[in-house]
Order: structure tokens, then sequence, then C-alpha cells
């Protein structure tokens, strides 16, 4: 039922979807909905946060993807975080949490640190390695891991999300640019 109600608040928006409607798709009575939602809003934000933890990559997945390179370990990480963006639910949860931010900033909020918060954690726990070992200089991991993320995955996002999907080598030459640029802000001088 959340993945459908989903759907149908990104087809109609929040304002034009109804719990009828919603009722109707999934062929439950507006009773049974109201059993288990109080309201729309509150219908909204289940579906909302059950796409939240399904886009989600936990950590351990993003260690898997970890080098010994630093520079191959952030190139990997930024694929995988594309990657993952370019899913269909994904796609949905960044077009509805950019339409509705405004009215459920709690919901934008809980997007952004349970779908970047295991990214930046391994990054930043990375980056303090790294600085440990003398390799690079990061004062602010958290800080510097957000950075890195916004610089990698921003773009790409953009277009993933308004259906521009870019190629495979577009998307690598993004990756490659963006760690560089990021890695000569870093490095011990």
């Amino acid at each position: 039922m959340l993945n459908i109600a989903l759907d149908i608040f990104l087809e109609r928006g929040f304002e034009q979807t109804t719990m009828e409607g919603i009722a109707t798709c999934v062929g439950m009575s507006k009773r049974t909905v109201y059993a288990r939602y109080e309201d729309k809003a509150a219908l909204f934000k289940a579906a909302v946060m059950r796409a939240i933890e399904q886009y989600t990559v936990p950590r351990a997945a993003i260690e898997a993807v970890a080098t010994d390179d630093l520079e191959e370990t952030l190139m990997a990480v930024a694929r995988l975080r594309i990657a993952n963006l370019a899913t269909p639910v994904a796609t949905r949860l960044q077009r509805i949490l950019s339409a509705q931010s405004y009215r459920f900033p709690e919901l934008f909020h809980a997007a952004f640190e349970q779908g970047a918060g295991p990214a930046i954690d391994f990054l930043a726990d990375l980056f303090e390695r790294h600085t440990a070992s003398g390799e690079i200089d990061v004062a602010e991991p958290q800080r510097a891991a957000a950075a890195f993320l916004g610089l990698v995955v921003g773009g790409p996002a953009r277009l993933i999300v308004s259906g521009n999907m870019p190629d495979e080598s577009e998307i690598e030459t993004r990756i490659r640019f963006a760690t560089g640029l990021f890695l000569n802000g870093v490095r011990r001088r």
C-alpha cells in the first residue's frame, strides 16, 4: 500500500491525492486505510519513510567497496551513491521530497540523515584515518565528507531526478574530475 500511495502522491501531488483514491487503488475500503493512518499526512509520511528505508545504502555495503587506495575508495563510494540515486525508488523519493519539503521539512531532513548518513560517517572515518597517516589534512571530517558527496554526487543527482540520465562515460568523467578536485584541496602540502 505504501508504494502505491507514494506513486499516487507523486503522480497527483499531495493536494490532489485523496484517501479514497488511494483506498480504491489498493483495493481497500477507506475505513481500512483510516484505521492504519489517521489522515493523509500520516499516510504520506509513512510512504516517504518507507521509500527512505528502501533508498538507504547500509554502511556495510559502502565498506565493501573500500580499498587501501584513498582515491579509488572515494570514486567507488561516488559510483555506489550515484547508482543508488538512479534507482526508481530513489528517483521517486527525490522528486516527492523536492515537491513537498516545504510542507514536511522533517522528511527532507530524515532523507538526508538516513540516505547520506552512512556514506558521510564512512567517509569521515576514512578522512580521519588518512589524516592520521599524513596523506591528507582534513580538520573537519564530517563537513569534508558532506562536501565531497555534494561535489561528486550533486550534479549527477540533479540530472537523474530531472529524467536526464547521463551516460556511464559522463558519470565516470564527473566522478574522476570531482574526486581529483577534492583530493587536490585536502592533500598535505
